[in-house]
């Protein structure tokens, strides 16, 4: 029997605008005074912020670009991504936003498997761009703020909530990135969704610190932000010290991050012996990877303030996160979201009992509408209308969900399977381990056995013999790792997730001859 869990509040799917820069310049004509935008010390009224959009729009005309033409901007987090971002929903075009830290090679892949018509770069890119020789057009971003010579034209609005709005790149690191298309449907009922889950409202200051060039930056902390009204303050990039500050001078009540930047803002305080007072925060979203509970409690213990675990795909958001007052259970990514479905599968497709893990299919406000250029992968990410979301899951009786693994992650030793995120919680609530990455490494008798990779806390030392018996307290002995990688740090992928495809390759190369 199918059985999808339906949203835990009712949710209004109807549209009152017919695409996302109309439903901002509902909010902006609220208010156009209120302040939208904080960056480097400029500041921008939502009046200034629909001008500024309004400028772009018109050079975009002037370049020739309109409905249904993409175009790319590779730099560092600048109200640019927004302009942009509001300009595309104004025209009908589709933008293509890349993360700074891709190769010059993945960002040459994305303008152009895009078939963008112009790539707009930043002066951090400019040296590297210019001398690049891409296939297509480049431009300063500078370029967007440039008065226009002559009379302005006057562009029409020409989206509708069907038209695609953003591609957004994959990272890659298996094989080509996949672009993954999103409509103004799903960009103006996100916003809904979060916000109700949230309780924001245009009181909320919204510290956004995460790069623009993904969707949990662009979409699900700033373009919600300003579409519930609230204030963005834009950070060029992530460092736990800026971030910290920006915290306190700006009276920021919603952060939003991956776990390794709030492991790095711990380690930052607890190494130069700070502290910072973040009691006027309100909520503080971690999303992207595992949360472990070792840094949740660390961080409630430092600043007195709760790490809420938040679950959406790029392909799918939002799914699973906490209520505005929700107590969350240790270990659990909260409820199903407003306007969200999800269903828990065995391998033979039937659905999963309350407590039972299994793979987790969601659907969600924002849906792929398709992938680029790969018409066949929507058939084969998709099922019955849910996205195969490949991650592990279960359902408690209160409606909590707790995601417990990833099914091409899971370590399968002489045939029992082993959560390399179990095994990472147990060794990370060791005193002297700041970080563990678990994955498994070939093995001639039981086909596979789990690794760990350990970065140290500062100053502090720890053997291998240590955490086996640290972990023999907690774990089964067959999810006990028997061989330890110590190392400086983990190295990250290009969302700031631990790159464990590199991990991996690294212990086969070792063990060449």
């Amino acid at each position: 029997m199918k059985r999808a869990h339906a949203p835990d509040v009712p949710f209004d799917m109807t549209l009152p605008h017919r695409s996302v820069y109309e439903a901002l310049v509902a909010v902006a004509a609220a208010d156009p005074s209120r302040l939208a935008l904080v960056f480097e010390n400029v500041r921008f009224t939502y009046g200034e912020l629909i001008e500024r959009i309004d400028t772009v729009v018109r050079h975009l005309h002037a370049m020739g670009i309109g409905r249904g033409d993409a175009f790319a901007l590779f730099a560092q987090n600048r109200p640019e991504h927004l302009w942009c971002y509001y300009a595309a929903a104004r025209i009908g075009a589709m933008f293509v936003p890349i993360n700074p830290n891709m190769t010059l090679a993945e960002v040459g892949y994305a303008s152009s498997h895009s078939d963008s018509k112009v790539l707009f770069y930043d002066e951090t890119a400019a040296e590297a761009v210019e001398a690049a020789n891409f296939a297509i057009p480049i431009a300063p971003l500078r370029r967007l703020d440039a008065a226009l010579p002559g009379p302005s034209a006057t562009v029409p609005s020409a989206a509708g909530p069907e038209d695609d709005l953003l591609v957004i790149y994959t990272s890659g690191t298996t094989g080509s990135p996949k672009g993954i298309v999103l409509g103004h449907r799903g960009q103006m009922l996100v916003p809904r969704s979060l916000g109700t889950m949230w309780a924001l409202t245009r009181s909320d200051v919204t510290l956004v610190a995460l790069p623009l060039g993904y969707l949990y930056g662009l979409s699900t902390a700033a373009a919600v932000a300003l579409q519930t009204g609230g204030t963005v303050v834009l950070l060029r990039r992530f460092h736990p010290r800026d971030v910290l500050e920006a915290l306190v001078e700006h009276r920021a009540t919603v952060y939003h991050g991956v776990p390794t930047m709030f492991s790095m803002m711990l380690d930052y305080c607890e190494q130069q012996g700070l502290f910072y007072d973040l009691s006027h925060v309100r909520v503080m979203i971690c999303a992207g990877a595992p949360l472990p509970e070792e840094v949740r409690r660390r961080f409630a213990e430092r600043f007195g303030k709760q790490l809420q675990n938040y679950y959406a795909m790029t392909e799918c958001t939002p799914v699973f996160g906490p209520y505005a007052g929700d107590i969350v259970p240790e270990g659990s990514v909260g409820r199903l979201a407003p306007g969200a479905g999800y269903r828990i599968v065995r391998p033979d497709g039937e659905d999963c009992a309350d407590g039972e893990e299994g793979e987790i299919l969601a659907r969600a406000p924002g849906m792929i509408t398709r992938y680029l250029d790969a018409p066949k992968l929507l058939s084969t990410t998709l099922r019955d209308g849910f996205v195969q979301t490949g991650d592990l899951g279960r359902r408690d009786a209160d409606g909590f969900l707790y995601i417990t693994g990833r099914l091409k992650d899971l370590i399968i030793r002489g045939g029992a399977n082993i959560s390399p995120s179990e095994v990472e919680d147990v060794l990370q609530s060791h005193p002297a381990v700041r970080q563990a990455a678990v994955v498994g490494a070939p093995d001639r008798i039981f086909g596979e056995v789990p690794v760990a990779y350990i970065v140290r806390r500062h100053a502090a030392a720890v053997s291998d013999q240590d955490l086996i018996g640290w972990s023999e307290k907690s774990l089964a002995d067959f999810k006990v790792p028997r061989r330890y990688v110590f190392v400086d740090e983990l190295p990250l992928g290009k969302t700031g997730k631990v790159d464990k495809t590199l991990l991996k390759k690294n212990l086969t190369e070792d063990e060449k001859p």
